[in-house]
């Protein structure tokens, strides 16, 4: 990790909405709180914030040789609301015993928190993550997390310790006795290696409902109490806490159920009352507790892990957007499998591989956290890109087995826009959120491919309109919604991304068709008077439509041009490419001729109030959109460079606050008092129409990103900082958690914009085509950071003209290296573990493996 830097950024337990999120690319979560709690339990296809798992928590037991023992549950002190209704609930067990306090340090995808107790007579701290491995989406997509609590000795006596983990199931929530729709399973395994707690469901294997979940150990010296006593009253927590704290060790119990059945509280309850103890245990669904228990003596100093997998698995979908596990009226869709179930059908598979292939996994991923928060990015820079990784391994997204027979064999990527507490949020990979999103592309881009074919094989029809959002991802009939100007110009954006970034010419060809269709779509049907430049009716991410000439739409059209011209280029189809590069020209030239107000890019519109929701003079702070995709896609600059550095100057002067206290806005509401943020528009010179489109005072992250993005493009760098700083100042754990960006929705796609800081910042630019990578760095300071390729990954470190990489994974094979504009190599192959050192316009030629910082 990144050392002393990183102890600076805690988070305090008293940070209550901090929560940081383990699992997998598609799997769901369970995260983990500034506390050191699990919560938001949320793996069973569908978002559940605030969701508490019924008697899931760790505890430690410690006994100094010659002293007392100390029993705790491994968390700081509950913090917040006590007035709850009827009390906290017996599920929460907040009456045991805590720890005094806890900081939580976070840079995803790994967290550390360290606790701090005044009894307790050892030191406890926890790390947990998920493996997360760049260009490796399987890799990535374990439903597991890794629990790994380091425990010290600092005394002079030995001390005898027990970390004792206990969990419930998740699965079989709905109708029936006790909120269960099926009777859940628990048994001991011990195999290969690894031992714990298997859980299971008696439901059908294809139903909605079934899941499995395990937690376990590859130590050899455990304890357990695999299944909990279980009645209607909470004592088999009372039976698991007296038989922890009086010696650290576990039994398991001589029965299963009390004879205690509260007569009175059910509909049923004279058919409970009369069943026999065996008959209550084996007829009524029930949740079932179990717990696995760690045992070591520690010597004095000594230090020791204590390490657990928490691994989980319900491999069914709804095959639609449907957000609700519970079957409601609406006819079966049938299900659709989750990715990682092809490869681990349950949760004790995906333990067992995460166990066998830690070593390897977990050193991937410290590689890329260092190579990522370890350089020299500013500290709210590196936090920017990485947090919002969560949001690709959130409930937003998840990746299935192949719906539809016009994809082929494969995973498939798909997506909502966020993630409301319950439920999903905007349905469909939505084409003009997820334009901006920029971080899937680059860490895992099989994934972005797989989405672009869904959008350009199944979405776009005979004429070249693009459905903005997909429903036959999941095989069903086409929605009625039409084109969106953003969305349908930025997939073909984002085809020449993909393309780019993978050289893979059958990938183009394959999609070319539907792509090329849709950009002459774009030049038939919404140029309206034929001049070249776009005035029709355009429907936005804004959930409008724009009237009239602006920028937004027309800086997307000159992006998508020049990419499609590039493409149609590289595939022999010289005419229409240099009609299409000679139509981005004429597009940039107009934009320029009639948008421009001498300070930044306006819309031109006769009337601006003889439709709603326009913005007209008013300063937009997406109007360089199509200049963000064309700067992060070496497409170059669409406009005059001082008009596009005096339009982004004019966007951080007049849309960011640095408080917002006294601003007006009836719309919804994502910064608020003293926070500061940037707004999507305002009115500087007057003339803000009497309806301005509907976010126009809101305040949106992925906006921020983009235009902060923007803003070191142009070298713009310390208002580009500014922005960055207040927007990560808001997600600082107190109000919002860090890696929870919202818009309409958690998790939201449109934050992913983040990594394109990254991207600025290092000057990175790999053209597969051509095998050519490039790095031209902000500043003359030494530079380093994580890069990636389509086929490795990696550090680069930057110092005057020298250039040193260092493959972490992969095999980096090209044919030029570029810095600053001038070539540092000729072809070189370094495979993983390899580094080699390069001056600008001078090949070193000693390829010998090397360590760099």
């Amino acid at each position: 990790m990144t050392g002393d830097t990183r102890r600076t950024r805690g988070i305090p337990h008293t940070a209550q909405r901090a929560a940081f999120p383990l699992g997998g690319i598609g799997t769901g979560n369970v995260s983990l709180g500034a506390r050191g709690e699990l919560r938001d339990w949320e793996l069973e296809n569908q978002p559940d914030k605030g969701r508490i798992n019924p008697y899931s928590f760790f505890a430690i037991h410690a006994a100094r040789q010659g002293g007392d023992a100390v029993t705790r549950v491994l968390e700081a002190r509950i913090t917040g609301r006590r007035d709850i209704d009827a009390g906290f609930l017996f599920e929460w067990q907040a009456g045991l015993p805590r720890l005094r306090g806890a900081t939580m340090h976070g840079e995803y995808p790994v967290v550390d928190i360290d606790f701090d107790d005044d009894v307790l007579p050892v030191d406890v701290s926890l790390r947990a993550f998920t493996p997360l491995v760049p260009l490796d989406a399987d890799a990535s997509g374990i439903p597991a997390a890794v629990l790994r609590y380091r425990v010290t000795n600092p005394g002079a006596q030995p001390v005898a310790v027990t970390v004792a983990g206990s969990v419930s199931h998740t699965a079989g929530r709905g109708e029936g006795p006790y909120g269960m729709r099926a009777q859940q399973t628990v048994r001991w395994r011990d195999e290969g290696g690894v031992r714990g707690l298997d859980f299971g469901i008696r439901l059908p294997e294809d139903d909605l409902g079934y899941g499995t979940l395990s937690l376990t150990t590859a130590d050899a010296s455990t304890t357990a109490k695999s299944q909990w006593v279980t009645g209607f009253w909470p004592d088999g927590a009372r039976l698991f806490w007296n038989d922890l704290s009086h010696d650290g060790l576990l039994e398991p119990e001589p029965r299963l159920t009390l004879e205690d059945r509260p007569r009175g509280l059910f509909a049923d309850s004279a058919t409970v009352g009369a069943m026999t103890e065996e008959e209550l245990f084996e007829k009524l669904p029930r949740l079932r507790t179990g717990s696995l228990g760690i045992v070591h003596e520690l010597a004095p100093g000594e230090s020791r892990d204590f390490e657990f997998v928490l691994a989980w698995s319900f491999p069914n979908r709804p095959r639609s957007w449907r957000g609700h596990i519970v079957a409601d009226e609406r006819p079966d869709p049938g299900i659709v499998r989750n990715r990682y179930a092809t490869l681990w059908p349950d949760a004790w598979s995906a333990a067992t591989h995460l166990h066998r292939e830690l070593p390897a996994l977990e050193t991937a991923t410290l590689a890329f956290v260092e190579a990522l928060y370890g350089g020299t990015l500013d500290p709210v820079v590196a936090d920017a890109v990485g947090a919002n990784i969560a949001a690709v391994r959130s409930t937003t997204a998840f990746v299935v087995e192949t719906p539809t027979p016009e994809l082929g064999d494969g995973p498939v990527f798909a997506a909502w826009e966020g993630s409301f507490d319950h439920v999903g949020s905007c349905e469909g990979t939505c084409t003009h959120v997820w334009s901006y999103a920029q971080t899937v592309a680059w860490l895992f881009p099989s994934l972005e491919r797989s989405a672009r074919r869904v959008e350009l094989l199944l979405e776009t029809d005979d004429d070249g309109a693009q459905k903005f959002r997909s429903n036959r991802v999941f095989g069903g009939e086409p929605w009625f919604m039409g084109p969106a100007v953003d969305g349908q110009l930025g997939t073909l954006l984002r085809l020449h991304r993909e393309w780019r970034f993978s050289g893979d010419d059958d990938f183009l060809r394959e999609a070319w068709p539907a792509a090329a269709r849709s950009l002459e779509y774009a030049i038939r049907e919404w140029d309206r008077d034929g001049d070249g430049l776009l005035d029709s009716e355009l429907h936005n991410t804004y959930d409008i439509e724009f009237h009239g000439v602006e920028p937004l739409a027309n800086g997307m059209f000159a992006a998508a041009l020049r990419a499609g011209a590039r493409m149609a280029a590289h595939l022999g189809e010289t005419g229409r490419a240099a009609d299409w590069l000679d139509r981005a020209e004429h597009v940039a030239a107009g934009m320029d001729e009639l948008l421009w107000n001498g300070e930044y890019y306006r819309q031109v519109i006769d009337d601006v109030d003889a439709h709603r929701y326009q913005y007209g003079e008013g300063v937009l702070s997406d109007q360089l959109l199509g200049q963000f995709h064309a700067w992060v896609n070496g497409l170059g600059d669409l406009l005059p460079r001082e008009r596009l550095r005096s339009a982004l100057a004019a966007i951080v002067e007049h849309n960011h606050r640095e408080d917002l206290s006294a601003h007006e806005s009836t719309q919804r509401v994502y910064a608020l008092n003293d926070e500061g943020g940037l707004l999507l528009a305002s009115w500087p010179r007057g003339g803000r129409p009497a309806i301005p489109f509907v976010y126009s005072d809101e305040v949106w992250t992925g906006i921020e990103h983009q235009v902060a993005a923007s803003l070191v493009y142009a070298g713009l760098t310390d208002a580009a900082l500014t922005i960055e700083r207040t927007l990560r100042d808001r997600y600082d754990g107190e109000y919002r958690s860090p890696w929870n960006e919202i818009e309409c929705g958690n998790h939201y796609a449109r934050s992913l914009a983040s990594w394109a800081l990254l991207l600025a910042f290092s000057g990175a630019q790999w053209d597969a085509p051509t095998r050519s990578l490039a790095f031209d760095p902000v500043g003359d300071r030494p530079f380093r950071s994580l890069f990636t390729t389509g086929d490795a990954w990696g550090r680069v470190e930057i110092d005057g003209d020298e250039l040193t990489l260092r493959v972490d994974g992969g095999t980096l094979a090209l044919d030029r290296l570029v810095l600053r504009g001038v070539a540092a190599s000729g072809p070189l192959v370094l495979p993983a573990g390899e580094g080699a050192t390069f001056r600008a316009s001078a090949r070193v030629t000693d390829h010998s493996p090397q360590e760099t910082t």
